[in-house]
């Protein structure tokens, strides 16, 4: 009896726990729960609920497996095991308990939509729109399913439904838009455009291009942005001004966050603008950096060197669970492109990775490291502009790569990301970048093997490698 009352307090400890979120306190509630009885389904499976509000998947997998093995006819713990195996990037296992919990809970939205997201994930974005269009009909409102069709209609390249819906991502983000009239694309002669960065670095890099075409509709376009990239923008073509999110906001007259760019321009994935690149370095800074590689090439007995930018992971931004969640997917350690450091000895590598993640000072790698001379994306633009080729993870730096013109060799993680489409190796997007994605969730050796042997096999001076 004594073991029953402390398992039952422990147990109301923890539900008191987490509808507090307090989810580590909740954690230790429960193992001590569990360490006086065997407990019931429900308890086990709300645990293993608790555990992917914490993120560690591993165990929440093997708890809620436990659970379904007690309860199976209990549909919540079957979508639980499919969301935990969904992020183990186990989509075959996912599948199959989303689909296990639909059975015995035919119409329930959740489980509708996050069974299109384990299809997506799987490259099947069409056969996953049936899904989330299945359970938009019962909650036409639910803004995550509707961001979820969204993304699922722009990785299957229909634009035209795909960017109308892609304005659910401001129904899930918490972001604070300036107030003002949204800009549709119609004509704003003699008036002024603001226009508003959002997302990732990478995002607004991507969507730069469409910049001068608002500006062919109109007066004036400003850009606000935050200091780093504010150098790099401020020479694209069509901007006017550029603005930091610190300083005071010029008058405007519309307002339009950049990556509803594309639909306020009926953007289609054949008219895509400006592929063979749109940004322009500083030409100072060019110049500086042609004088430090060149210098580099005598330091290592180079003559005429290949040289080769290398980015190995993004940043997690912890403040937002789904951005961390898919940068643990996009990224790898730098050890695992070691075999691409003796492909061919004519090639200088340059490490393009800064931050936590950076190149550590004792690393013994043959990669050279001037990353403590960038403080901008302007200065990685005139490095990156000296370069011959840049490989990378998913992150801005390809982007920024891409959007100079310069060939990017881009790494892809299994569930690609819906800008680059499905089952292509190339991208409407950037004409000289080629797409290395993974075969299976987690397998970074096949697309590493697959750029070695590309590496080693590429003309110094061929299509795409003479420097710009």
């Amino acid at each position: 009896m004594a073991q029953a009352g402390f398992q039952h307090e422990a147990i109301a400890t923890a539900e008191r726990a987490v509808q507090a979120r307090r989810y580590v306190e909740a954690a230790f509630a429960y193992e001590a729960a569990f360490a006086c009885a065997p407990a019931e389904a429900r308890t086990i499976g709300n645990y293993g609920g608790l555990l992917i509000e914490l993120c560690r998947f591993e165990e929440a997998a093997a708890t809620l497996t436990r659970a379904v093995e007690l309860d199976p006819g209990r549909p919540a713990l079957w979508l639980n095991l499919g969301i935990a195996m969904l992020e183990l990037q186990r989509l075959g296992d996912a599948i199959a308990a989303f689909s296990n919990a639909l059975r015995l809970r035919p119409a329930h939205v959740g489980t509708l939509s996050a069974l299109g997201v384990a299809l997506h994930r799987r490259g099947a974005p069409i056969e996953a729109l049936r899904f989330h269009e299945l359970a938009l009909s019962l909650d036409p409102g639910n803004p995550h399913t509707r961001f979820n069709r969204a993304v699922a209609l722009l990785a299957a390249g229909d634009y035209p439904a795909g960017w109308p819906a892609f304005e659910a991502r401001f129904e899930v983000d918490t972001a604070r838009w300036v107030e003002g009239p949204r800009w549709s694309g119609e004509s704003f002669a003699g008036r002024t455009l603001l226009v508003l960065v959002e997302a990732g670095i990478g995002d607004v890099l991507q969507f730069a291009r469409f910049l001068p075409l608002a500006r062919a509709r109109g007066g004036r376009v400003v850009v606000r942005t935050w200091p780093t990239l504010a150098g790099l923008l401020s020479r694209l073509d069509g901007v006017d001004a550029v603005v930091t999110m610190d300083a005071p906001l010029p008058a405007y007259d519309l307002v339009c966050p950049i990556m509803s760019l594309a639909l306020a321009l009926n953007v289609t994935i054949d008219a895509i603008p400006s592929p063979a690149g749109y940004l322009t370095p500083d030409p100072g800074g060019v110049a500086v950096w042609r004088d430090r590689l060149e210098k580099d090439a005598v330091r290592h007995g180079r003559v005429d060197p290949l040289r080769v930018g290398l980015v190995w992971a993004g940043a997690p931004r912890p403040w937002n669970r789904l951005c961390t969640l898919t940068d643990r997917r996009r990224s790898l350690d730098l050890a695992k492109l070691e075999p691409l450091l003796d492909a061919r000895p004519d090639t200088l590598f340059y490490s393009l990775q800064i931050g936590e993640t950076a190149l550590p000072p004792e690393h013994g790698l043959p990669i050279i490291d001037h990353t403590g001379l960038i403080h901008s994306f302007d200065d990685t633009a005139c490095l990156v502009t000296g370069l011959d080729l840049v490989i990378a993870v998913d992150t801005s730096t390809a982007h920024l790569a891409g959007g100079l013109g310069k060939p990017v060799w881009l790494l892809s993680r299994y569930d690609r990301c819906w800008r680059w489409l499905t089952g292509r190796t190339d991208t409407p997007w950037y004409s000289d970048m080629r797409l290395y994605v993974q075969p299976e969730p987690g397998d970074w050796a096949e697309p590493i093997a697959r750029i070695r042997s590309d590496l080693a096999r590429l003309p110094r001076h061929g299509t795409g490698m003479t420097r710009r």
